[in-house]
């Protein structure tokens, strides 16, 4: 199989590292070719915090993927996310020195290079720029400028800003591992293709990704990002309270909050006890059930509710902004019960859970199809979307060179160079120099269209070449 029809996510979480192995079938639907997790150690709230622990957790999960599937890995691409994430709405404008030739993608390079030379707070650096809607000469709610005639052109950004020191650091546990940095993707962006149809992207969606130390925040309208955010709680942070609340350790705090855990206290009755081994023959510890939902709420609560004042921030409350499809919550956090029902009755929105199950293949293990997958699963459809374009734009470009192949031997009179004549009298030496508006003009003609790469790619090559450059 070659390297192009399959794609390897990486999910560098606080409390998992999962490397996932895809490929789109003949249906369309992307294929699990191999699953590997392994206990992120090196990791908080996103953000690396021991290089060491991280590659050795890293190299676990790839080496479980390789068995499972029979294959070696080599590139991957990887999530960034964390509390160093965030967000801002940008407007920015460029004049056009000839407004008699219409919009072309050079003229948005340049206005989304003009938004990348915006100064940020120090260490940090712009990761994305999203254009929104654009405006030509005043006119407003455009999606495509391109082929369109104005002299000045006005673009609103969403852009995405983080701290570039932990963003290297998790290229640097890649490069360490022996993995190839293939692709870097913002977390909340893959959760999203992975659990969202389009029809909720246009309605308007909020998604909420719960994970282990942060949860992250991706609101979409009109098919369009147009808010994200990392709020710095997590599971992890529910763990924390049942393990002081109870007086237990983390581990039994973590299989009490996973088997009898639940959101909503009014669901368990006050004679529901639950037994927990003591310590060293100490005797064991009697915990009710409805307590163990009181600390679980409040902490729910809060981190709901911290979601909600974003939701509120980006303006759910204005009739043009409203989110129609109301929020999806994703990943581990998710698989709370009763987490749905208190969503719903603190925000007023329709709530459902994200499950990864809607471009994956129908025989897909049910395992790999829970809400803790999605950003895995999330990383491999974008990484197999970029391989597609890729590959076609390849083929178009073959097809080109061979058209034009073609009409040289079918024409090639045509094609040849005409000596040119002695002219009979003596001309200017300034018009005898080639004219470089044709010369480019005949470049153009007989080279193939080269892909232009965007922003995040080029910003992607340049983090490349300081990863290889760095000692």
């Amino acid at each position: 199989m070659k390297d192009k029809d399959i794609a390897v996510g990486l999910d560098i979480g606080t409390t998992k590292i999962v490397a996932m192995i895809g490929r789109n079938n003949e249906y369309g639907k992307m294929e699990i070719l191999g699953i590997g997790k392994s206990k992120s150690l090196g990791v908080h709230r996103g953000v690396v915090n021991n290089i060491t622990q991280t590659i050795q957790s890293i190299q676990q999960a790839v080496q479980e993927a390789e068995a499972n599937s029979g294959m070696d890995i080599s590139g991957v691409v990887v999530g960034i996310a964390g509390q160093h994430i965030r967000s801002l709405q940008h407007s920015d404008y460029i004049t056009r020195e000839n407004s008699d030739e219409v919009i072309s993608e050079r003229d948005i390079d340049m206005l989304c290079n003009q938004v990348h030379k915006l100064v940020m707070l120090p260490g940090e650096e712009i990761i994305h720029v999203l254009p929104q809607e654009y405006k030509v000469d005043g006119q407003a709610e455009i999606t495509e400028p391109i082929g369109m005639y104005g002299g000045r052109l006005e673009a609103n950004f969403h852009v995405v800003v983080g701290q570039i020191s932990s963003i290297r650091n998790i290229g640097r546990c890649v490069k360490s591992s022996g993995l190839e940095l293939s692709g870097v993707t913002l977390e909340p962006l893959a959760s999203a293709n992975a659990v969202l149809s389009q029809e909720e992207k246009e309605a308007g969606v909020a998604l909420i990704d719960i994970g282990g130390g942060t949860t992250d925040l991706a609101i979409f309208k009109d098919g369009i990002i147009r808010h994200t955010a990392v709020i710095p709680f997590g599971g992890n942070v529910i763990t924390e309270d049942i393990k002081e609340g109870c007086s237990i350790i983390e581990k039994q705090a973590e299989l009490l909050k996973v088997k009898f855990g639940s959101a909503w206290p009014g669901e368990n009755k006050d004679n529901e006890i639950v037994s927990i081994p003591g310590l060293r023959g100490r005797e064991p510890k009697e915990i009710t059930l409805k307590n163990l939902s009181k600390i679980i709420h409040f902490r729910v609560v809060e981190i709901i509710e911290q979601v909600f004042l974003e939701i509120k921030n980006y303006g759910h409350d204005e009739q043009k902004k409203k989110l129609i499809a109301g929020i999806v919550i994703t990943g581990g956090g998710a698989q709370l019960k009763h987490l749905k029902q208190l969503v719903e009755y603190i925000t007023g929105m329709d709530t459902r859970i994200g499950y990864p199950n809607e471009h994956l293949a129908g025989d897909s293990d049910p395992e790999t199809t829970s809400p803790m997958y999605a950003t895995a699963v999330g990383l491999v459809l974008n990484s197999l979307e970029k391989n597609q374009k890729r590959v076609e734009e390849e083929e178009a470009a073959a097809v080109a060179e061979e058209q034009l192949q073609q009409e040289v031997e079918a024409q090639p009179e045509q094609f040849v160079e005409q000596p040119l004549e002695e002219p009979q009298q003596p001309i200017n030496e300034e018009l005898t120099e080639e004219d470089p508006e044709e010369e480019e003009q005949e470049e153009t003609y007989k080279k193939p269209k080269k892909h232009r790469k965007n922003i995040f790619e080029k910003w992607f090559d340049d983090f490349k070449d300081f990863l290889d450059n760095a000692e």
